[in-house]
Parts: C-alpha cells; structure tokens; sequence
C-alpha cells in the first residue's frame, strides 16, 4: 500500500471545521500529524471535537519531514508569509481563499510557490460539486452551443454580530468584504466554466445594514471574448440568504446551477438534473452550514496532484483569474475595465 500523505493544519479558526471532518473521512490515504493554534483554547478545542494531534509550534509542523503538506487556514493576510515559510521549508500549500488582501501580493504568493516548485492549491471547494461537474461535462460537449448571457449571484446573509469579529471584513485582515471572502467562491466556479470576461464595469458599495470597512453590496456588467453579455451580483445583505447562482443562456438552452443543484433545459426538450439535498450552502447566519463532501474531494485531488505531479484543479495561478476579476470591479467605479493577465486597466487607459 501507498504510504499515507502526512500532512500539517496551520490555523484552527471557524475554516478548520470543514477540513477536519474532510480529513477525518480520507483517514484511509492521508494523515494529519499536527494542528498548529497559538491559542491554547483553540488547540483544546479543536482536539476535543476531532481527536486530532495539536501542537503549539509552527517551527514544529515545518520541521517534521513526516509532514509533506500544510493546509494554512489562517487570514488572509497571513498568507503571503505562510507560504514563504512552507515554501522554504519544501512544503505543498493547500491554501484557503483567497490567496492573498490584495492582487498584488496574490501574484508574489503564487510566484513565491512556482519558484519554490511546490504544489499550490486554493481552497474554492465549489469546483468540486457534482452540479458542478456534471455542468463542466455539458459544456465541454457543446451542449448549450455559444453561449450568449452568463449571471453569477451571490445573495447571502451575515448579522452585524459576524462583522463585529476583530478584524473581519476589515482591508487590513480581509482585504475587503462579500467579493473576496463570500463571492469569491462563486465567481471562481464562474470563471472556471466559461473562462474570464474581457470587459468589467463594477460598483462596490458599504450598505446601512452593516456597520463595516469592506463592501457588503457589488454588482458588475460583463463582456465575454465570444460576445456573451453578463452581470455579477454579490451582497451578505440578503436576509436570510440563499444559495449561490450562475445561469447560462446559450443558443440550445439554458443551465442554472443553484447551490448544489443543476436544472437545464434544452431546446430539443431535454431536461437534466442533478440535485444534492443535504449539501447545503452557508449562505445565511451560519457560515459553516454546510457539508464537507466538496471539501473531501478537493482535498483528494490536492493530494493527488502530489502524488502523480500534476496540476491540482483550484492552482493558485489558475486562481489569480478571480482575484483579477475582483480587483477590476472594486477598481472600476462605473467605467470599463479591461482585464488583462497583468491586472484590470480602465479602457480609457489602452493604447
């Protein structure tokens, strides 16, 4: 049999919760050797709920050549480092979203792993749905022909009490509110079915429901390079929240695919369907309400790239698509933005 991969949790706050019981069900080929908290409540805590080793040394967990990879669930703004220090010490990354506050340092983080040639992967788990695949297959088939609208919305809910945790939804923790911590998601598992739009014009804006630093409310029209038009919609204002959305209008028929679920029609009467009651979405008060099934798989194919070499299917340079979208529609403030590979620029700006 395959040795098991030995791998480190690095930050055991409200993120751990699904990769603990994610590892717990991949006991089988991967083995978790240490939790690192600098907080004794959280070490204790943690171990009482998943009887998982803790350890209250980083130093530790990048030492231990049982360890080849670490799964860092700190905030973002502890990522840049965190891979620096994993990435000299010759471990994978499996990182969780987003990669960095800012898109600047997103793309010396995801330097920083290549150049150190580990394996980097972000944890956008909705990849990873069934719906989701199945809807990958379709269009990969041509099934829907050229598409002509795509619409991403992100219409969650988060009580002030959410907010009024240090540091959250702050530019210096977060790097801002809904788009980079909730619709990140979402606008991922977008990018990575019908590929980046070309054009972006955005608005982000603080709403008087949320007492906050960051956006809790973004809406954004989009051009397609195959002329499809699109809108983004993202808010933690919707009470009481309600699963993601991503619907696709195409010449044969139309795809939405809500939370776990996929209905698609077709013009030649068709119908496809696929449906996963018990996932559920963390689209209102509590974040965590949801199952750890998409997170198991994503860890598996982590994993797996190691084993076999390849490219994990959430890289992190795959990964700066998002955050360059994100960053064009905060930047945009009404006009235009093309989006290049070397960041958003307002259309009056190109030669």
């Amino acid at each position: 049999m395959a040795a098991k991969l030995g791998v480190g949790i690095i930050g055991l706050g409200m993120a751990s919760l699904p990769h603990a019981r994610a590892l717990l069900t991949l006991g089988d080929s991967i083995e978790a050797l240490h939790a690192f908290s600098p907080s004794p409540e959280r070490r204790a805590a943690f171990a009482q709920a998943h009887g998982l080793p803790t350890t209250d040394s980083l130093e530790a967990v990048l030492a231990d050549p049982n360890v080849e990879a670490v799964l860092v669930l700190t905030p973002p703004n502890t990522h840049l480092e965190l891979v620096e220090r994993a990435a000299a010490a010759g471990k994978h990354v499996l990182l969780e979203k987003p990669l960095e506050i800012s898109l600047e340092r997103a793309e010396r983080l995801v330097d920083v792993a290549e150049q150190a040639g580990i394996t980097l992967a972000i944890v956008l788990q909705n990849r990873f749905r069934p719906a989701a695949l199945e809807l990958r297959q379709v269009l990969a088939a041509g099934r829907l022909g050229r598409l002509v609208h795509v619409a991403a919305r992100t219409s969650y809910w988060r009580p002030q009490s959410y907010y009024d945790e240090p540091g959250r939804g702050t530019l210096a923790r977060d790097g801002g509110g809904v788009l980079l911590t909730q619709a990140i998601h979402n606008l991922d598992l977008m990018i990575s079915l019908v590929g980046p739009p070309e054009i972006v014009t955005g608005f982000v804006d603080t709403s008087p429901i949320h007492t906050m630093e960051g956006e809790d409310i973004a809406a954004a029209s989009l051009r397609f390079a195959g002329g499809a038009l699109g809108s983004i919609s993202a808010t933690t204002c919707a009470f009481p929240g309600f699963p993601d959305c991503i619907e696709l209008i195409g010449e044969h028929g139309t795809a939405t695919l809500e939370g776990s679920s996929l209905l698609m029609r077709l013009h030649d009467g068709t119908t496809i369907k696929v449906a996963d009651d018990q996932a559920g979405s963390g689209s209102g008060a509590d974040p965590m309400g949801f199952s750890s099934a998409a997170h198991a798989a994503l860890i598996a194919d982590f994993a797996d790239a190691i084993a076999t070499g390849r490219k994990p299917a959430a890289s992190g340079r795959d990964v700066l698509g998002v955050h360059r979208l994100i960053a064009a529609i905060i930047a945009s403030r009404g006009q235009p933005i093309e989006l290049k590979t070397s960041g958003p620029r307002h259309v009056a700006e190109m030669p």
